[in-house]
């Protein structure tokens, strides 16, 4: 990843240097100067201080051909410094001012990363899951002929794994404490959004044992069915087989219970 942006920025670099800024005659010397300057400090890891010359070069031209590029020059300066709140906040700016920006997916796909960076342990909040979701499906469905859109997808896959993660912590956590219903909602939203992730078994078998505490069968069967069908082999599905057994109940699908509607 880190090549990628390297060889982003030499062609930004590459393509200011033989451009013809739109300034005043008198102001290019000082104009390369800043950017120059800018540049060298991204190259000795510099970063807060290649942001701040960046954005002086915004500042003073605003209008020229280097102001564009300077922005979101600074914007990948303040990720690099860890600074993700203020590269979100620049490259959200950098979209807002150049909407047809040639550079629009590597923006979004920056900004993912961003939030990315930014996960929490499960069980906490999920916000910055949710948002770096929200950009890397961006750059997913929009630009998706982009270099982006393939470490995109692999992220994607990674944050939504990681927010059904959380939910199940969430689930377990009120299902020791015997809040049944409270557990129900957390695994029933797994089993819904989350389908395609690691955590689907455990889901289908939490659910079931959290209907079977609460005497509601037609739902934990019907689960416990689903899981045994289509994971035969799964330590979740001998584990709330022998659960159901327990009972003196057996496997059954009902057709009108709410799992068996929205399963894929």
């Amino acid at each position: 990843m880190r090549n990628l942006f390297h060889l982003f920025f030499v062609i930004i670099f590459l393509a200011s240097c033989t451009s013809t800024p739109e300034v005043e005659p008198y102001s290019q010397e000082n104009l390369d100067k800043i950017y120059s300057d800018a540049v060298l400090y991204l190259d000795q890891k510099q970063f807060e201080e290649a942001a701040d010359k960046f954005l002086s070069i915004e500042r003073e031209y605003p209008y020229s051909n280097w102001s564009e590029k300077a922005l979101l020059m600074a914007s990948y300066s303040y990720f690099e410094a860890k600074k993700f709140d203020d590269a979100i906040n620049q490259l959200t700016r950098y979209m807002q001012l150049y909407p047809n920006s040639k550079d629009l997916a590597y923006a979004n796909y920056l900004i993912g990363l961003s939030y990315y960076l930014q996960v929490a342990n499960i069980g906490r909040d999920q916000i910055n899951a949710k948002l770096a979701l929200q950009s890397f499906n961006i750059v997913i469905d929009r630009f998706s002929g982009s270099e982006y859109a393939k470490d995109s997808r692999l992220k994607r896959d990674l944050v939504i794994d990681h927010i059904a993660g959380s939910e199940m912590e969430i689930g377990r956590y009120y299902q020791k404490r015997n809040q049944h219903s409270a557990a129900i909602n957390r695994f029933k939203n797994v089993v819904s959004e989350y389908q395609t992730t690691s955590h689907i078994e455990e889901a289908l078998a939490r659910y079931s044992e959290s209907y079977i505490s609460l005497g509601i069968y037609t739902e934990a069967q019907s689960s416990a069915a689903i899981l045994g069908y289509n994971y035969p082999n799964s330590k979740w599905y001998e584990y709330i087989y022998t659960q159901l057994e327990s009972a003196g109940l057996s496997l059954k699908e009902e057709k009108d219970s709410w799992i068996k509607r929205i399963w894929k």
